[in-house]
């Protein structure tokens, strides 16, 4: 006689997983199947590291192909760099009226702090006549081929919740896709041996907030920046242990592969594939990623132009090697320079502090503006710098030096290449570089349009996740009309 009880225990000893790889066809494959669906439905159409030169996600007829994004992380202050304000010199000292600040939050001053004017030079450069401070002399060489934006505006007043704002579309560390996650992911890689989003770090610390600003979320993971560092071991654990060659390597990460593609057919696990992917670029990068990151064979005039010097670790070094991956096909690089957050304790002032900044990287911003112009790539690769935000018209006296608090409401940042209309400065502030009065750009705006020149709406780039659709922009965003060319 059948054991009805003993089977009843046995059946409720299989676990949900085990039914799922147990039942490879019939209706256990059919029910994950559609779980999968569900939850990545792209993943069919993944190649290694994000690698799909057929460009699935564009939508319309793009204007560039790749973007460089050189993050000031800290919030750089306008007010000394872009912004010259004759008023808030004339007032400066002097308490700011209360109509200005009636209901707003600060990260740190009072409502009642006083009135910081600039002590910075400002000149009007190139046929545009860009405002730009002393503190930038090589920036203001490249002038008009720029395109200001003196009027973004951002929710966010404190560091990691606003770096994730610029890049992810949410303050909250819920693991959003970041920016390049999403491109990478729309429009995939033009490079069979380089990840298609790459992260290139300096400065004396990584920007707060870290990994979750290039992240993939919810995305499969293959769409995650990869950190690249100067010099040479460019990935942390990229090079082979001692005693192994190449055919060796070859047939560990084959051996792998061979397992693992087992393993996908048996749980259909979409991150299965990434893994396998993963391996792949692994070993193609042992050999790219070397040969990339040596920058003794560039010219000397190139080396010089951008003040970068090979084997050491600087932005100017970053900002070549950038032009070097979007060479390679690479979507999209990302370069965090740190300590722009200027609030004016020692080593964090709007004096030192802030020439120091400037001189590490003014150079390499105009020379990769320069050497990406010259070699015909500008017209189809984005350059945007700025920060999560910019700083208050107020001063922050800490230890006797001057700063200047975070600032969300009206802020500068600028780009070129690709589709936008240089030359040009858009947006404006009031006498104090208080509120934008002309032109605001919100974050979400600028998403947008980076989105829009790259060939992808940002309203039809979307991806389900726990049942509803998401994208970059969330819910708001609007391509800027009077940036594009």
């Amino acid at each position: 006689m059948h054991d009805f009880a003993a089977e009843n225990r046995r059946l409720q000893d299989i676990t949900r997983r085990h039914f799922f790889q147990d039942c490879r066809v019939g209706v256990g494959a059919m029910a994950l199947g559609s779980l999968m669906a569900d939850q990545r439905p792209a993943i069919a159409e993944t190649q290694p590291l994000g690698f799909s030169p057929g460009s699935r996600g564009l939508h319309h007829e793009p204007k560039a192909k790749a973007v460089i994004f050189l993050f000031m992380a800290g919030g750089p202050s306008q007010l000394e760099l872009f912004d010259e304000k004759l008023k808030l010199r004339e007032l400066h000292g002097q308490v700011i009226p209360e109509s200005y600040v009636k209901g707003k939050r600060f990260a740190f001053i009072k409502a009642d702090a006083k009135l910081l004017g600039s002590v910075r030079k400002f000149a009007r450069h190139g046929e545009s006549g860009a405002e730009i401070s002393e503190l930038l002399p090589h920036l203001a060489g490249v002038a008009d081929d720029l395109c200001f934006v003196k009027s973004m505006a951002t929710d966010v007043f404190n560091h990691g919740p606003a770096k994730l704002f610029v890049n992810t579309g949410s303050p909250q560390f819920m693991g959003r896709p970041s920016m390049g996650a999403w491109v990478t992911y729309g429009l995939g890689s033009e490079s069979r041996n380089l990840p298609g989003f790459v992260v290139l770090q300096s400065g004396p610390r990584g920007p707060r907030g870290g990994a979750p600003l290039w992240a993939s979320g919810f995305l499969p993971t293959n769409f995650q920046g990869v950190p690249f560092r100067s010099g040479k071991e460019p990935i942390l654990n990229l090079e082979n242990p001692a005693g192994i060659d190449v055919n060796r390597q070859r047939d560990f990460v084959s051996t792998v592969n061979d397992l693992n593609a087992l393993r996908r057919e048996t749980t259909a696990d979409p991150e299965i594939a990434t893994r396998i992917a993963s391996y792949e670029m692994a070993y193609r990068m042992q050999l790219s990623a070397p040969e990339l990151t040596d920058l003794s064979g560039e010219t000397k005039e190139t080396l010089d132009l951008y003040g970068a010097e090979p084997g050491k670790h600087s932005f100017a070094n970053n900002c070549l090697l950038a032009r070097r991956l979007v060479e390679r096909g690479v979507r999209f690089v990302q370069l965090y320079h740190t300590d722009w957050d200027h609030h004016g304790n020692a080593g964090t002032d709007l004096s030192k502090s802030l020439d120091d900044r400037c001189r590490e990287t003014d150079r390499g911003c105009a020379a990769l503006v320069a050497d990406l112009k010259r070699r015909g790539l500008l017209d189809q690769t984005i350059v945007v710098w700025g920060g999560e935000f910019g700083r208050t018209p107020q001063g922050e006296d800490r230890e006797t030096l001057l700063g200047r608090d975070h600032h969300i409401d009206a802020y500068t940042m600028w780009m070129t290449g690709g589709g936008f209309k240089t030359g040009q400065t858009i947006g404006a502030t009031d006498e104090i570089g208080y509120y934008t009065v002309e032109d605001r750009v919100h974050v979400h705006d600028l998403q947008a349009t980076l989105l829009h020149l790259l060939g992808i709406d940002h309203l039809k780039l979307t991806y389900k996740f726990q049942g509803r659709n998401f994208r970059l922009t969330d819910v708001h965003g609007n391509v800027v009309s009077k940036l594009l060319a």
